[in-house]
């Protein structure tokens, strides 16, 4: 019998830990690390409809809905209804956005490089790839 933590174990508390220091880096910034990931979409993608957000994600409706309200609160993002498809909204970053976005970008890459010091990146990003693809 191993004496070897489960992978299931070790994959959970290295993202929880991942996450805390994600969401500390972010907080100067009025947001975390679930805002930061729908700041990366749009920041590369917008405008977008809050659907398409939401289906990047992988995320349901609701939460994105909840999530987009708090990042307006915040004058993170913008809705209007989308000129095409007034069924739609269409969401995007407002200026401070994405002065925030940028910033948060650095703090993220930092907490990030920090992470995977002791290990190869690259081989580490692959090998997460192969297995979610797998």
């Amino acid at each position: 019998m191993s004496t070897a933590p489960a992978l299931g174990y070790l994959l959970k508390h290295a993202h929880l830990r991942f996450a805390t220091l994600t969401d500390e880096a972010l907080e100067p910034f009025g947001i975390d690390g679930k805002d930061f990931g729908a700041l990366r979409v749009l920041a590369r993608r917008e405008p977008m409809s809050q659907l398409e957000v939401a289906r990047t994600l992988r995320i349901d409706r609701t939460t994105m809905v909840a999530l987009l309200d708090a990042l307006e609160r915040k004058g993170i993002v913008s809705r209007r209804p989308d000129p095409t498809d007034r069924r739609k909204n269409v969401v995007e970053l407002t200026e401070s956005g994405r002065e925030a976005f940028d910033a948060a970008e650095v703090a993220y890459a930092g907490v990030e490089s920090a992470f995977l010091a002791g290990v190869d990146g690259q081989q580490f990003r692959r090998t997460l790839q192969t297995l979610l693809e797998g």
